[in-house]
């Protein structure tokens, strides 16, 4: 399956690293259909979603759904790099135990994203240009 716009594999090593340095992570991109199973599996949700994140003791996998991913971008008017940096870097914070269930810990995880983005040379995803 032709994904366009998806980042070399070195991209998102990086950018995990970049959160999560000290953990052990495996990052998938996975289509639709994986997505959609894997979020009706485990969250009881029935749709793809961009991002999952499943810890494990000192590891973690980040899987990435590409389809909704690129869909986003392209209604937020981003690049689809930029979107997946934001989402890997959201992924992993959620494997170092950040969450966002109210508003100081949805403050606390976006400020720790802005931060994380803009060392990595993107922009912050929550502003709208």
């Amino acid at each position: 399956m032709a994904r366009a716009g998806l980042p070399a594999p070195v991209a998102l090593k990086r950018w995990a690293r970049a959160a999560a340095p000290h953990l052990a992570l495996t990052v998938r991109v996975v289509d639709g259909r994986e997505g959609r199973a894997l979020n009706r599996r485990f969250r009881r949700r029935d749709h793809a979603t961009n991002v999952l994140s499943f810890p494990y003791g000192h590891s973690g996998d980040i899987v990435l759904c590409h389809p909704v991913i690129a869909r986003e971008a392209r209604k937020q008017r981003k690049s689809v790099r930029a979107h997946y940096a934001h989402l890997v870097v959201h992924g992993a914070l959620h494997l170092c135990g950040y969450e966002h269930d109210d508003k100081a810990s949805v403050k606390r995880m976006e400020a720790a994203e802005v931060r994380l983005l803009k060392r990595l040379g993107f922009g912050d995803p929550y502003t709208v240009e």
